[in-house]
């Protein structure tokens, strides 16, 4: 972030501070979604460095929200102005900037490896598992016998259920997983890991994304029959 004028140090970190929690927000006019005013949430914005006018802060946010925006209110309530001279995306979800990051190049040397020599290994290590990218969600094992029907987008009923998380709360994303550890959707609970651990019926997650193939898994109409 610069500031457009010089500010106490102190003031600058107090402000910051400020900016956490539920915070509105309407997008700037140069975005790809429509302008109209939203609610995202601001987990910390820590200020790292300071240099003149320029304050280096690393901030944990919910997905969608403006950093230029922010930038542009921390310099409003400061009373200076202030713009973005630098942006950094150090974590998407589970994924951040540690071994398992690879370049463009490298993706295109390990598919060319795989494709002309039938080398699979390099593209192993710069492509990772779907379920790599679900490790940060609550989780839900289900029965063999229920998979098929969660690929066709049935709700998740409780004797489909065999393990769970223990932070799964209403309204939440949760993870739906074979025993093998196999993803195979993404689904919002319907109550808390303790109610579903009590009831024998009744819905417990409404389907949302499914990641697995149909009939990966035997057809759930063969278990009825």
């Amino acid at each position: 972030m610069r500031l457009h004028k010089e500010v106490d140090h102190e003031k600058i970190e107090t402000i910051c501070q400020e900016f956490t929690g539920p915070l509105y927000q309407r997008p700037p006019l140069r975005s790809s979604v429509k302008r109209r005013l939203r609610i995202r949430r601001v987990y910390y914005t820590n200020v790292l460095e300071i240099l003149g006018k320029d304050v280096l802060i690393r901030v944990g946010c919910e997905a969608g929200f403006y950093m230029r925006k922010l930038v542009h209110d921390i310099g409003e309530v400061l009373g200076t102005g202030a713009h973005m001279l630098e942006l950094r995306r150090t974590r998407a979800g589970p994924f951040k900037e540690d071994d398992t990051l690879v370049t463009l190049l490298e993706v295109n040397d390990a598919y060319h490896y795989w494709k002309e020599d039938g080398k699979e290994q390099y593209l192993r290590k710069v492509i990772q598992p779907v379920e790599e990218g679900l490790v940060h969600l609550p989780k839900l094992v289900i029965r063999d016998s229920a998979v098929d029907a969660i690929c066709h987008g049935a709700k998740l009923t409780a004797p489909g259920v065999l393990k769970l998380s223990d932070n799964i709360k209403p309204g939440g994303t949760v993870a739906i997983f074979t025993q093998k550890g196999e993803a195979i959707g993404i689904a919002e609970a319907t109550m808390l890991s303790k109610e579903i651990l009590e009831i024998d019926h009744g819905i417990v997650a409404n389907t949302k994304k499914v990641i697995m193939p149909r009939s990966t898994y035997p057809e759930w109409k063969s278990f009825k029959q």
